[in-house]
């Protein structure tokens, strides 16, 4: 009799061992799954910025481009400065986009359940190099913004008379060479490398 007390008492140790063992591979499950989606989460709004911040100034190029009303006699390198100046703010911008874009749509189709491949490594194999460029096309396109609002007062004011529209314009530029200073001494300066650094770089350091 005490037996057999004893293995049924074995026989339920046993078989709560089992449940919590069970239990706690669940719950191990639902966290990863969490975390895969909290880190799928995390990426997407950045790249939701990103894009949103890419296709504003991309917009606002391209309006520029169409309204403003250029003089015929526009001086020539006045003019290819700021066809070039403008086209490339256009493109890197673009090329900002559309990689925040791709890489947004990518990373949304990650299966978060299944997991074949870790989050982490999945980003890093596939969507890192991709996320440094969109980024870098970002980092220099802002500079070639603000230099082409130096040079659109040039362009719109040119066929004013007297000393008052290169007074104008002259100060738009100063003004738009000043943001340009800010931006590359302290704010890329600041933030560009941290930013194109993975984090288990950033660990490691």
């Amino acid at each position: 009799m005490t037996s057999i007390l004893f293995n049924d008492q074995i026989m339920w140790e046993t078989k709560c061992r089992q449940e919590d063992m069970q239990q706690r591979a669940l719950e191990n499950e639902r966290r990863a799954i969490d975390d895969a989606r909290r880190a799928v989460d995390e990426k997407a709004q950045q790249l939701k910025s990103l894009s949103n911040q890419s296709a504003l100034i991309a917009g606002f190029t391209m309006v520029v481009i169409v309204e403003i009303q250029i003089p015929y006699n526009l001086h020539p390198a006045l003019l290819i400065s700021f066809g070039c100046t403008t086209a490339l703010v256009v493109c890197l911008m673009l090329i900002s986009m559309l990689n925040a874009t791709f890489l947004l749509v990518s990373i949304l189709r990650y299966d978060t359940v299944g997991r074949a491949l870790p989050f982490e490594k999945f980003w890093k194999t596939r969507c890192e190099s991709d996320w440094k460029l969109a980024l870098r096309a970002f980092v220099f396109g802002v500079p070639l913004f603000c230099l082409d609002l130096a040079l659109i007062g040039w362009v719109k004011l040119w066929d004013f008379d007297g000393w008052a529209w290169i007074w104008a314009s002259g100060c738009i530029s100063v003004i738009a060479i000043l943001t340009i200073l800010v931006y590359v001494m302290h704010t890329d300066r600041k933030w560009r490398e941290w930013l194109l650094t993975s984090e288990m770089n950033l660990v490691n350091q």
